[in-house]
């Protein structure tokens, strides 16, 4: 979502903001700008598009005050054109805002009603009116943004500079991520640590409710009580945020490249890879009875797989919700049910949202989050980090194969210790799982013939992704990711829906994507796929030598897997299908690393 930054600096600012605008780009955005004081007057610049188009300003005006703040802004409220840009300022103040102000249009038609004129779509300008308004009782800018925020209401984070005032910024914090960055003689503001990872590796997190008012000797916080509080500063990891694509077309294509290791070290959190055991849990599994899942996406569908592994494994219940639903139906949760939040950014808001219902009603919480220091992860009561490192490109890649690996070794735990599976069977499993690295290292290897597949899709307006068992979400999987970026519609079905209603859809000019391992569903999922081709579908067949040769006379071309153990199938079949769609929007051309209209961190509903 938005991207957040302010410096109070000793030199001109200006290009440091654009730096750190730049190492938040990965959270996605359509426009760019920053504000700084020059003579205690504001001066601001502000592009559509990438920040190539606001450096491009800056070559033509150079901007030389010392304190300034920027912004990365994801369209919500009014549409992406330079307008709507922020920041946005009043002759009294400049802002920047990630998140959305619920009460806004009353607010709006209320400042109107004094007189003001609001130029934009946005909701953020509202803010900035509505701390002026209250400038001029003559209050502080402090006061002014303290009684201003009894009046908002939503969920969001903003950042204000003031005119006249080249020693101080202000900011607040309700619901969306900010840290505050700790120099010599300089502070620093950023949505996260990123943003100022090369000016210093000082840092705290805002908490929910706090307000922060920073010169550049000085850090002051409040909680939502308006009390002042101290907030533990620690050193950031950071610095290793600072990084490039090498030699990678994209940072998608480097990230799927990452997953042998991204995965390796992720279990070796969870296995004793050398002994070939399970590491102690952190989770009495005998007292559980239920599992309750709630994520959104990507991580949504991890879960789904989860749920086939769970029950299977530890004969445990399972729900899987879309935390955007969970969180309003108001679900009733019985003792010995234990609700896991699953995201790769620990922001997600609708995710947050349930947790925190959760919590309030006196569950006891776990999380799978791969942002260290995130809000997930602050606020859970239990903690299953995955260890993917830094993923830059908005679509999930080795995130979701190390959330995967992070379940799929919690179910052998669950199976263990609640008597369900024996020591054979356990010790079969642990092997599986420490194989993982080196079968997606055998996948990666079939990239140049799956690039070269991806150019008979280029004819193609929709496409089907099929699959039983596991291998259904990652149908769903294989489709959201195509969708995401190449723009082309497709659906993820369980392969025995296709005759009560999507078999309508098929023709000779629809590609169907076939997840197919040999394992227990194989010869349904055949069935099935016989169904499709009577019907002239072009069917691409994922699956291994054994699969491939019993549907010689059906595929149209069969990208051939390596033989793996039905647990490790949905991780290992996860790649190709990220393959295919890096490929098919690169050879149409789209933006891969930063879709349109996506965010990486979604911290608003």
């Amino acid at each position: 979502m938005c991207g957040i930054v302010g410096i109070l600096g000793k030199n001109p600012v200006a290009p440091l903001l654009v730096d750190a605008l730049k190492r938040l780009e990965y959270r996605g955005y359509d426009s760019a700008g920053i504000a700084t004081l020059e003579n205690g007057q504001l001066i601001r610049l502000r592009a559509e598009g990438k920040l190539v188009s606001l450096k491009n300003k800056l070559t033509k005006r150079s901007l030389h005050g010392t304190i300034g703040i920027g912004h990365t802004r994801w369209a919500t409220h009014g549409a992406p054109i330079k307008r709507n840009a922020h920041p946005h300022m009043t002759e009294k103040l400049a802002i920047v805002h990630n998140g959305i102000i619920e009460n806004f249009l009353e607010l709006r038609t209320a400042l109107q009603h004094k007189g003001y004129i609001l130029e934009t779509d946005t909701d953020t300008e509202v803010i900035a009116y509505l701390i002026t308004d209250t400038l001029y009782t003559g209050k502080t800018p402090l006061e002014a943004v303290q009684y201003s925020l009894s009046r908002l209401k939503g969920a969001f984070t903003f950042a204000l500079m003031f005119a006249g005032e080249e020693d101080l910024l202000i900011a607040a914090r309700r619901g969306p991520p900010l840290a505050v960055g700790y120099g010599e003689g300089e502070m620093y503001l950023g949505s996260d640590a990123t943003a100022f990872a090369s000016f210093t590796n000082k840092v705290s997190y805002l908490e929910d409710g706090d307000l922060a008012v920073l010169t550049r000797n000085s850090v002051t916080l409040f909680d939502e009580n308006a009390k002042q509080v101290r907030r533990h500063k620690k050193k950031s990891a950071g610095g290793i945020l600072l990084i490039s694509k090498g030699n990678y077309r994209h940072f998608m294509q480097k990230e799927m490249f990452e997953q042998p290791e991204s995965v390796s070290h992720t279990l070796a959190r969870y296995l004793d890879c050398a002994r070939s055991v399970l590491r102690p849990q952190k989770v009495d599994w005998s007292a559980v009875t239920r599992l309750s899942f709630a994520s959104c996406g990507t991580a949504y569908y991890s879960t789904l797989i989860a749920k086939y592994w769970f029950e299977s494994l530890a004969g445990l219940t399972v729900e899987n919700d879309v935390a955007s639903e969970f969180r309003y139906r108001n679900p009733p949760l019985s003792a010995g049910t234990l609700p896991l939040f699953v995201s790769q950014s620990g922001e997600t808001a609708d995710t947050l949202a349930s947790l925190r219902y959760c919590k309030k009603k006196g569950m006891k919480t776990g999380a799978i989050v791969n942002a260290v220091e995130s809000s997930i992860m602050r606020e859970a009561d239990i903690v299953f980090p995955t260890l993917a490192g830094p993923e830059i490109s908005v679509a999930s890649t080795k995130t979701f194969t190390s959330q995967l690996a992070v379940l799929a070794s919690l179910a052998v735990a669950a199976g263990k210790t609640r008597g369900v599976i024996d020591k054979k069977r356990e010790d079969a499993l642990i092997g599986a799982l420490i194989e993982i690295p080196r079968y997606i290292s055998e996948v990666l290897k079939l990239e140049p013939s799956i690039e070269s597949l991806c150019r008979e899709f280029l004819r193609a307006n929709h496409m089907l992704y099929i699959g039983r068992g596991t291998s259904y979400p990652i149908a769903l999987e294989g489709a959201l990711k195509l969708k995401e970026l190449s723009y082309l519609h497709a659906e993820g079905y369980a392969a025995g829906e296709l005759k009560h209603g999507p078999i309508a859809l098929i023709d000779e000019k629809i590609p169907i994507i076939v997840i197919a391992p040999y394992d227990h569903w194989f010869e349904k999922t055949v069935s099935n796929v016989r169904e499709a081709a009577a019907r002239g579908g072009r069917i691409v067949l994922i699956t291994d030598k054994r699969g491939a040769v019993a549907t010689a006379l059906i595929a149209q071309a069969t990208i051939m897997m390596p033989e793996v153990p039905d647990i490790v199938a949905p991780i290992v079949y996860a790649i190709p299908v990220q393959l295919i769609a890096y490929h098919t929007a690169v050879l149409l051309g789209t933006d891969v690393d930063q879709p349109r209209n996506l965010a990486k961190s979604v911290t608003v509903e």
